[in-house]
């Protein structure tokens, strides 16, 4: 059994990006802002939210496990699916709320139960594991139904880290997408979640659309075998979290426009829709819970144009945590983001090497997703033309697991130039995996 020991508080810091200089009249500002969060020490002087007494009072996760009839078929991927939430049950810290949900098209509580979380030790991870043994398949899909039970469950703990953890191996084919739609729309910011599909039967785009909402993780894990590791990484990752609902804060001046903010590291993830205002021109951006990691984010802002010599402060990037009462804290860590107007063309021109890279890795992940599209709906020379820049995109930039899983999809003809024939036969599980993986991206080499 692992039984992890519980992380220091991170410290954050903030690193900007961008070439500065504009040319006369120029407008629009890049630049990429690493996030950094490592152990130990204090948050830059800040403490972290007070949490409540107890051997790790500080997390609560919920697990919803796939119970419809579907999974006993083929009757290995239930018993996979059981011996997976077990490991990820032994991975628990001590003092770490959870609960296991069974999902069909109702959500039931499969432990505890009474509508309440157990505290892990050695008693409740052995019983729930017991509990487990006794999950049998049959029924529907309601996935926002696990959601909203989840939420219930781990918003009766008085902790930071609020997390879940969803295993589907089907369409959400028992309730309507615009119920998803309200039960991700009502748990988004109350906990994260990671989501994976088992199998092939299950719909790429629900699952990452829930990973999206929640912030969390989406994967595949197509042989049922493999659920019992990805589950113990998934729960392991989960117990490093250390600071909840942090958010990136960006001030801009009189007569800035955001155009947008983004992920980019270590996914593509648009943020620029989920701004919460934040006072006079400042805006907050959900980026979800942290431990022990660095993420990477594309800001671009439009300035009033300005001439020759000219210089201002375009954005100012900070970290927040929002409290109970209205305020923020603020972790102590900010970048600025500058504007210089300048007549040398040379400095002008320049394009920063991580806006670059980045930009090129957001071009990515959409070449992908829409060569898939057009290759579902029989539009061959389009597919052709984005999975060929897809694959031009991936070598460029050094993402060489992207690359394989083109290379999966379409025969390479030429990288460089983007030159591929879509192969007349892929494995299913082939073009779901490069479908969910498509926003995974690689750090700019330095």
């Amino acid at each position: 059994m692992a039984n992890f020991s519980k992380p220091s508080v991170p410290r954050f810091s903030v690193d900007v990006y961008q070439n500065e200089y504009l040319p006369e009249g120029g407008r629009e500002v890049n630049a990429i802002v690493t996030v950094t969060s490592t152990g130990g020490g204090t948050l830059a002087g800040a403490t972290a939210a007070p949490r409540p007494a107890g051997p790790d009072a500080g997390a609560a996760v919920a697990l919803m496990v796939d119970c419809s009839g579907s999974m006993d078929y083929p009757p290995t991927k239930m018993r996979n699916a059981r011996d997976a939430t077990a490991a990820a049950v032994d991975s628990l810290r001590d003092g770490v709320h959870f609960a296991v949900i069974g999902g069909t098209h109702v959500a039931k509580e499969v432990y505890p139960g009474g509508g309440r979380l157990a505290v892990a030790d050695a008693v409740t991870r052995e019983q729930a594991k017991q509990a487990l043994r006794r999950l049998s398949a049959g029924g529907g899909t309601a996935i926002g139904t696990w959601l909203r039970l989840a939420d219930r469950l781990l918003s009766s703990a008085d902790v930071a880290i609020r997390h879940g953890i969803l295993l589907t191996d089907g369409r959400n084919e028992h309730e309507s997408p615009e119920d998803l739609k309200a039960a991700l729309d009502a748990c988004a910011g109350r906990f994260t979640c990671d989501a994976r599909g088992v199998g092939t039967d299950w719909e790429v785009k629900e699952v990452t659309s829930i990973a999206s909402a929640l912030l969390g993780s989406a994967d595949i894990v197509a042989d049922p075998a493999g659920l019992a590791a990805d589950f113990t990484r998934m729960m392991e990752t989960a117990m490093g979290k250390e600071v909840a609902d942090v958010a990136l804060r960006v001030w801009t001046p009189v007569g800035t426009t955001i155009r947008f903010v983004k992920q980019v590291a270590p996914t593509v993830e648009e943020l620029t829709g989920r701004r919460t205002e934040a006072g006079p021109r400042a805006g907050d951006y959900p980026t979800g819970s942290w431990g022990d990691e660095s993420r990477d984010y594309h800001v671009c802002v439009e300035v009033p144009a300005a001439g020759v010599g000219q210089e201002m402060l375009a954005a100012r990037v900070s970290l927040i945590v929002p409290q109970p009462d209205g305020s923020a804290q603020n972790l102590g860590a900010q970048g600025l983001v500058r504007a210089v107007w300048t007549d040398d063309m040379t400095a002008s021109t320049s394009i920063n090497p991580q806006v670059a890279h980045y930009t090129g890795q957001a071009e990515l992940a959409q070449a992908i997703q829409e060569g898939l599209d057009l290759r579902k709906a029989g539009d061959i020379d389009g597919a052709t033309a984005k999975l060929g820049r897809a694959v031009q995109l991936a070598g460029a930039s050094g993402n060489a697991d992207t690359a394989k899983l083109l290379a999966k999809v379409v025969d390479v003809v030429d990288a460089a130039t983007g030159t591929v024939r879509l192969k007349a036969k892929v494995a299913e599980a082939d073009e779901m995996t490069l479908e969910t993986r498509s926003t995974k991206t690689v750090r700019v080499k330095k």
